[in-house]
């Protein structure tokens, strides 16, 4: 391993352009060594812009070449597991976008290869466990002066949706961060899913039943609601209180600015999750790099990304069969306890 981290980003997308920008202008201790795409002329032109970057449309050539350390992955879904595998076979460590995998099937085949190798190499990208609010929760509930926690509820609210956008992404591509901080913060496993709907909202395209209600039930007893809402036009919230025995906490209401002027006063609301989780992607790839290059894996395991993917799979079907599906999942394997 080198001094500095170099760091073959794989898929040059949005969030892939965004994570080069983040490691070449505000992360320590790595360099953007490559940059992988499909398309080779975005490709280029992104490590044109990055002295001793260069450019690929291959990911296992990428990963082969002696000025790479370690793999960002942000590419579509579908096409993890095989960079996944690859990484695997090099023994590189990972820090890989949200899903794992696209299903549980393939999470799965991605966590028993993991096992092979004998120790972790791959970190999710959940990067909600890497904000500032979230972690202050996160403490709180493990201080336990609240006591147990019995009821966790959630907001998650976006301005608009993408031309299609479908029912199953509410789960796969919103919901799902609710899943895991779910299982994150209470310490425990989601066991079954109920998904209702009202009348949609007016701002849904044709098609879409937006907002939705998503109840999960965990093995620890407590119950968790999801108030998923894409359309409603007026920005970017995520909110979360959770009900202990003891009192209540709350996060994702606070504004940065207040302002106070004739007739009027307030903040301001986030545009998207880029910009309202800035902070916590940032905060999340420099905990990969510093751990990396101590020889370490933290964060997000791909037993969590395994988990996600079991419980979008419930929450899919109880969304197309309207009613309350249970989880299937194997037993958690000893590498990730």
């Amino acid at each position: 391993m080198h001094e500095t981290l170099g760091v073959a980003v794989i898929g040059t997308g949005r969030m892939g352009a965004d994570h080069v920008r983040r490691i070449h202008e505000m992360i320590s201790g790595a360099r953007v060594a490559a940059v992988v795409d499909i398309d080779a002329e975005r490709a280029k032109r992104i490590a044109d812009g990055i002295e001793g970057c260069t450019a690929y449309t291959d990911p296992a050539t990428a990963m082969a070449a002696p000025t790479v350390d370690a793999v960002l992955i942000a590419s579509p879904g579908p096409a993890h597991e095989a960079a996944l595998l690859t990484a695997f076979d090099r023994d590189l460590p990972v820090l890989c976008e949200k899903p794992l995998t696209p299903d549980a099937a393939s999470a799965l085949r991605v966590l028993e290869a993991e096992q092979r190798l004998g120790h972790r190499r791959v970190q999710v990208g959940f990067m909600r466990r890497y904000d500032a609010e979230y972690l202050r929760l996160k403490s709180l509930l493990a201080d336990g002066g609240l006591g147990r926690p019995l009821m966790l509820h959630n907001r998650h609210r976006n301005a608009s949706t993408p031309p299609g956008f479908t029912n199953a992404m509410l789960i796969n591509d919103s919901v799902v961060h609710e899943m895991d901080v779910t299982r994150w913060l209470l310490d425990q496993e989601i066991t079954a899913v109920t998904v209702l709907r009202p009348t949609p909202s007016g701002n849904a395209p044709e098609g879409l039943d937006d907002p939705q209600f998503v109840i999960f039930e965990t093995d620890g007893g407590a119950l968790v609601d999801v108030e998923i809402n894409v359309n409603c036009r007026f920005g970017y919230q995520v909110q979360a209180e959770v009900v202990c025995e003891r009192g209540t906490a709350r996060i994702g209401e606070a504004h940065s600015l207040l302002t106070n002027a004739e007739g009027r006063w307030g903040g301001t609301i986030a545009r998207d999750f880029v910009e309202r989780f800035e902070e916590a992607y940032d905060r999340e790839v420099q905990s990969w790099v510093n751990a990396t290059r101590r020889g370490e894996v933290e964060g997000p395991s791909a037993w969590d990304g395994y988990a996600a993917a079991a419980v979008c799979e419930a929450g899919v079907r109880a969304q197309s069969e309207g009613r309350r599906v249970a989880v299937e999942m194997i037993e958690r394997p000893a590498l990730y306890r």
